[in-house]
């Protein structure tokens, strides 16, 4: 019984997990008005009914999306760790790799969402605890990663304000390619941060 079991909970994670990419490509290109379940399903290669057997509604499908996405820009930072040189030439590696983190298209299907949390109150009930949560395991990954302690004075806030000047360049990066301004901010930034954190 439990051999039969197996496979069968295996297609079904298989199937919410390209569901959920597929709520997230839609997003990221449609924004959140312009998607449906129904929509999303065809996307991903399901029927609709899989698709509202696993997720009855949008927001049902916004969770797992915002789950998704956090999951895997933590990843991401988790594999690029393993590259990372040590001593002041981390810093900048640091500092370019969390910057980069949010110019991507899970990036844009994030702020897809943002925008109709901002006057949907249903949307931002459900959005708000989950970038909290999202928020938190970034914060706690760039300060593992730069190597630093938030029990001295100022440390915190820099590593927040490194978190919110990547968003604001991962907006920036929205209409135009903005790599190469990007890059000279980061060198910047870098070096303010080996200078305060030491």
């Amino acid at each position: 019984m439990t051999g039969i079991r197996e496979p069968q909970q295996e297609r079904s994670r298989t199937t919410r997990r390209r569901l959920v990419e597929a709520a997230l490509d839609s997003f990221g290109e449609r924004g959140w008005h312009g998607v449906t379940v129904a929509g999303i399903a065809e996307r991903a290669g399901v029927s609709r009914g899989a698709a509202q057997h696993h997720f009855p509604a949008r927001e049902d499908l916004v969770v797992a999306a915002v789950d998704l996405l956090g999951e895997a820009q933590i990843d991401e930072l988790r594999a690029q760790a393993a590259d990372l040189p040590s001593g002041a030439s981390r810093i900048e590696r640091v500092v370019e790799m969390v910057l980069n983190l949010y110019t991507g298209p899970l990036f844009r299907a994030a702020l897809q969402l943002w925008s109709v949390a901002a006057t949907d109150e249903a949307l931002r009930d459900v959005l708000v605890p989950l970038e909290a949560r999202v928020g938190r395991e970034a914060h706690r990954v760039t300060v593992e990663l730069l190597g630093v302690d938030e029990s001295r004075p100022g440390v915190r806030e820099l590593v927040q304000a490194t978190l919110d000047l990547a968003r604001g360049l991962g907006l920036a990066n929205l209409l135009t390619d903005d790599t190469r301004r990007r890059s000279q901010i980061v060198r910047e930034w870098a070096r303010t941060l080996e200078l305060r954190l030491g």
